[in-house]
This record gives C-alpha cells, sequence and structure tokens, in this order.
C-alpha cells in the first residue's frame, strides 16, 4: 500500500495502523532471488518491508511502498539455511531480531567471517561480495535495511549462476528471474544477465579480517543514555550510508519523545512492547513490528515492561 501523504498534522489511529507491519503479518517471497534452489538456500525466506528492496521477483509483496529514503526488508531462515555471496550498490546493515547468523566475506566467502547474534548490528560496504548463513539451533531472522530509494540489483558471484541454471532459474538482464521449472520462459527479446566477470570479481573491495570485525556494532555495548547512536549522529559504525540508525533502551514505565523530520522514520521493535502515543491516538507494537512514524506531532514512546527499538532516518 501507499502510505499517506507526510505533513504536519494530527494522525488518527486508523491511519496509522496503515503504516504499521506486524511481525505476524509479514508475507514472505520464497523464490526471490537466483539462488533460490541452491542446496542449502531453498528455504530462505525474504520481505520487502518498505520500498521495493533488490528482489528479483516480480510476484514479491511490497508491504509499504511509499518511498522513505532507503529501504527496510528482512531475511527469515532455518538453522544451516544460506544466503549466497553476493554484492550491492548501495549501503547494507542487518540488524539481528534472533538467530546467531555468520557472515562470510569475499568471492567464496573465505576473506574474513563474522558472527552476530540478537541485537548486534553489522554495516557491509558496497561492492563487496558477501554471504550469511542462520548458524544458530533455531529459525532466525535480519531485520536489513538498504540505502536509496531505488537501491539497484544484486550483483551475484559467479559460482551462483551455475547452480542457478543446474535447478532451472535465469536471470534476465531486467533482473527478473525466469523459472522454468515452473514452466516460464525466457521471452523471445530478453537476454539472460551475463555471469559475473573476472574483472568484475576484481573490481570489488575485499575486506581484511579485522576490517570485518570493525563493521559491527554489539548489542553489549554500553548504554550512556536511552538513546544510542549506531549509524550517523557520531555513531561507531562510519561511512557514507543515507540514513541513520540509532538504538533506543526504554525503561519500564519510561517515556521518551521523538520528533520526526521532513521525511517519514522507522521504528523496528526487537525487544518488548512499545506503545506510541500522539494527539491523535494511541497504538502499540510488538517484538519484531515494524512502523513508518510521518512527520507530524511530537511522538511519545513508551513500554509497560521495558523495550529495546531501533529507529532508520533519513540522514
Amino acid at each position: 500500500m501507499n502510505g499517506p501523504q507526510a505533513q504536519a498534522r494530527w494522525w488518527t489511529a486508523a491511519e496509522l495502523e496503515q503504516r504499521i507491519v506486524r511481525y505476524a503479518d509479514l508475507r514472505p517471497c520464497h523464490n526471490a532471488f537466483i539462488d533460490t534452489r541452491s542446496p542449502g538456500s531453498e528455504a530462505k525466506e525474504n520481505f520487502t518491508i518498505i520500498g521495493p528492496g533488490v528482489s528479483e521477483n516480480p510476484e514479491q509483496f511490497v508491504h509499504i511502498a511509499e518511498p522513505h529514503g532507503f529501504n527496510i526488508g528482512g531475511a527469515r531462515q532455518p538453522p544451516g539455511c544460506v544466503n549466497s555471496q553476493h554484492s550491492h550498490n548501495t549501503a547494507e546493515v542487518f540488524v539481528a531480531h534472533s538467530g546467531s547468523w555468520r557472515f562470510d566475506l569475499g568471492e567464496h566467502g573465505e576473506d574474513a567471517q563474522v558472527v552476530i547474534g540478537p541485537g548486534d548490528v553489522i554495516s557491509l560496504p558496497v561492492k563487496t561480495f558477501r554471504g550469511f548463513t542462520n548458524i544458530g539451533e533455531d529459525s532466525g531472522f535480519l531485520f536489513a535495511i538498504l540505502g536509496k530509494d531505488d537501491p539497484g540489483r544484486v550483483l551475484w558471484a559467479p559460482a551462483v549462476f551455475d547452480m542457478a541454471e543446474e535447478y532451472g532459474l535465469v536471470l534476465l538482464e531486467s533482473g527478473r528471474l525466469i523459472d522454468t521449472v515452473a514452466g516460464q520462459e525466457v521471452p523471445a527479446n530478453a537476454c539472460p544477465m551475463p555471469v559475473t566477470s573476472p574483472s568484475q570479481v576484481t573490481e570489488l573491495t575485499r575486506i581484511s579480517q579485522d576490517a570485518a570485525d570493525r563493521l559491527v556494532w554489539r548489542a553489549d555495548s554500553h548504554f550512556e543514555s536511552p538513546t544510542t547512536a549506531v549509524i550517523g549522529n557520531g555513531g561507531p559504525l562510519d561511512g557514507p550510508h543515507g540514513f541513520a540508525v540509532e538504538r533506543l533502551d526504554l525503561a519500564a514505565g519510561g517515556e521518551h519523545e521523538v520528533m520526526v523530520g521532513e521525511s517519514p522514520d522507522v521504528l523496528f521493535v526487537h525487544l518488548g512492547d512499545l506503545a506510541i502515543r500522539w494527539p491523535g491516538g494511541a497504538t502499540t507494537l510488538g517484538a519484531g513490528d515494524t512502523i513508518s512514524i510521518p512527520p507530524g506531532p511530537d511522538w511519545a514512546l513508551a513500554s509497560d515492561s521495558g523495550c529495546v527499538v531501533y529507529r532508520v532516518s533519513r540522514d
């Protein structure tokens, strides 16, 4: 759906409810990418929560289409499930909501490895091969942020194309995925995406282990205030992102006011219950829920039991 136009006014509870994507209502795509049938990758679920994301399946459901200046998505994977080696042209940031995740950097995932757990944040550089695996014992969920309204297309490692062909998937130059097993055919006027060339691989940045360790902000970092900058506003994960990320820690019974700029902000509830109050009404979110908060009056955040919230805003 397209959210209401951002304007400084009071919003009704019904209007704001249209800007909430609850975890229980997330609509997954099981064949969003060219690696969807590669061994170890076939069970992953991809979500486009805000914006079009980088899905290669035109049937991927977009929960909120309104441009925010960045994209919000998600990945849910069972234990052992792999997201294959790929690269992006815009910043990619993950907040681990649940599960234990290993990120493998480099064309074959052998340049560096980093493990993150619930509440940790990892910022992956542009034009760098990365893949990730749920190495925990239970299903895990990653909250994802991609830079810009149009984050471009995925660049896959060469080996991914070989596996895709074996399992009947063809990626077109347009970025559309064709499933020949399902009876789809490559259109007569379309060309398959060329396999990533050696020169394209060498143009990408390779990350050392020391550099990889600096891509992570740990949830057990010391908090000097209820609001902790993670990306932007002096946060430890520096570099151009096009968006800022901060963590809000609300104690039980505590309250925090949020002012939104000219474009909407996004709140993702990592732990606990979050109550949002404003002159037009009130609503409550639970763990895993996402809300797009429009410009308007000051928004009061509160929690009966205490909560942890990640806030994403345009930089």
